[in-house]
């Protein structure tokens, strides 16, 4: 290599860190794991025949039910008005009911929720780089060819989602392990924040894809989000590495800064087994656990739910104003990464410790929305009112990430793959549980009386996480962290690279 070339490489890594590469790839690639998870959701009412794409009012246990209601003003084009393409090819669209469009979104969360809590264990012992690249990009293979399942067998299109779900399943609790290799300490709120650009994902990809209809057709969607799927998963791939040991264009000085950051809270040697009991008998673990379980409940409820509301007891659909749609969505990702660059400032800064922190965050995050909902049940007959509640809680929710999302990290990093894994298999059915609840709530009777009991409920719910947490909760790393061998394995495939010498 030329001096020219070596001063090219060398600008290059002081302007873009092989931390700040793994950052960007992350972000994008969450945003790119909703678009692949939704695009469904956003298709399908261009997908079947106008006769049958009919709006449900049931909710019946489905936890899509909602969202198929809600995105039925997507296909239209920006002036309002149906797309001709669409008009005039009703031949490419299904005769499926209202039910069958109900299963076939829903179907997706059979494969998801099977692969939570092995992904997560999977990316421990073989690299968080592999896991969730892998599922990226086989999603993204499936989403390519999910326009020709559709046209080939119903059924076949059912086994394409679950498969999909299975593929993205993998991929949350994976990023765990990456940072806990990756990302030291200090620096680890900011990371876990790309989690949430799946909301930011969700404020874009709505209106894209909407477009896409409109100008090229239902299919368009699968093929545009698959193929950059693939163009992302080309780059992961290329640029990302599983350690700072294995990384063959870091420098020294940022592999000696991460690898002296982290220190020995991270194992060199992956452990061989979960220490079970010591796991299951941790209130830090059930801390995280429980908490997040509440708080998806009602994070589901709010996006999933409370749109229903508005628009069947107060005559207003939100997501007929495209602001209002996408506003609470990006809301929860800057309110997730604004409040986690502050976090870790307040580490680095030595002015909160990392348990004071993680509770502060975590329990502003809890604890606004669980009053906001109070506050919707005195004034939620007024839209206005509403919209803004709505708006306001799901942006002060956005800061659990400097909260409880990231604390496996701190409690256990060699195993916060498989507590993260563990806790959102569990929380996965808050989706369920939450369609379930207001369909039993609601179901003869929708006044707004039966839906103040749904905002008490939520009420209840958000702060209870906050108590569970503020009692149980700790950012102190684990003894069960680094469990002793319990026989010698001379077989484990170890990755690491040779250390740095001082």
């Amino acid at each position: 290599m030329s001096n020219t070339e070596k001063q090219g490489v060398t600008k290059i890594r002081s302007f873009l860190s092989c931390r700040q590469v793994l950052n960007l790839l992350t972000m994008f690639g969450f945003m790119l794991n909703y678009a692949l998870r939704v695009n469904l959701t956003i298709a399908i009412v261009a997908m079947v025949k106008p006769e049958n794409a009919t709006k449900s009012d049931s909710l019946t246990g489905n936890l899509t039910t909602s969202t198929t209601t809600t995105t039925t003003t997507v296909a239209p084009n920006l002036n309002g008005s149906s797309s001709p393409q669409l008009d005039d090819e009703l031949d490419d669209r299904f005769s499926w009911d209202t039910y069958q469009q109900n299963f076939v979104l829903g179907c997706f969360f059979w494969g998801y929720i099977l692969t939570e809590l092995p992904g997560g264990r999977l990316a421990e012992l073989i690299g968080g780089r592999r896991v969730f690249g892998h599922s990226m990009l086989w999603a993204s293979l499936l989403t390519l060819i999910t326009p020709l399942a559709a046209h080939l067998n119903y059924v076949l299109l059912i086994i394409v989602r679950v498969v999909l779900g299975f593929m993205l399943g993998a991929s949350w609790p994976a990023i765990h392990p990456v940072a806990a290799v990756w990302i030291p300490p200090n620096e680890r709120s900011k990371f876990m924040s790309n989690m949430m650009a799946s909301s930011l994902g969700a404020a874009i990809t709505m209106p894209i894809c909407g477009f896409l209809i409109s100008v090229a057709g239902w299919s368009s969607v699968f093929y545009a989000t698959g193929a950059v799927g693939l163009i992302w998963s080309v780059l992961w791939f290329t640029l990302v590495y599983e350690t700072p040991a294995t990384h063959p264009r870091i420098t020294p000085e940022e592999r000696r800064e991460i690898e002296e950051a982290i220190g020995t809270s991270t194992s060199k040697k992956r452990p061989s087994y979960v220490p079970w009991g010591d796991l299951f008998c941790s209130p830090a673990v059930w801390a995280i656990i429980i908490t997040h379980g509440l708080s998806v409940f009602g994070f589901f409820t709010v996006i999933n739910q409370l749109p229903t509301f508005m628009n069947q007891v107060l005559g207003f659909d939100i997501k007929q104003n495209g602001l209002f749609s996408s506003l609470p969505y990006l809301g929860k990702y800057i309110m997730a990464f604004s409040s986690s660059c502050f976090a870790d400032y307040l580490r680095q800064k030595k002015v909160l410790s990392t348990t004071a922190t993680r509770k502060a965050f975590t329990t502003f995050a809890l604890t606004t929305p669980g009053l906001l909902m109070i506050a919707q049940v005195f004034l939620g007959t007024e839209a206005a009112w509403s919209v803004t509640i709505f708006t306001l809680a799901l942006f002060a929710h956005g800061a659990v990430t400097p909260g409880y999302l990231g604390n496996g990290l701190d409690i256990a990093p060699n195993f916060s793959g498989t507590i993260f894994g563990l806790a959102n298999t569990l929380s996965s059915f808050g989706g369920f549980l939450s369609t379930w609840m207001v369909g039993a709530l609601t179901y003869e009777d929708k006044c707004y009386h039966q839906w103040q009991i749904v905002f008490w409920i939520l009420a209840i719910t958000y702060i209870s996480g906050a108590v569970v947490y503020l009692i149980l909760g700790t950012g102190e790393l684990q003894p069960w962290n680094n469990p002793p061998e319990r026989k010698k394995v001379s077989d484990v495939h170890n990755e690491e690279g040779v250390p740095l010498k001082n």
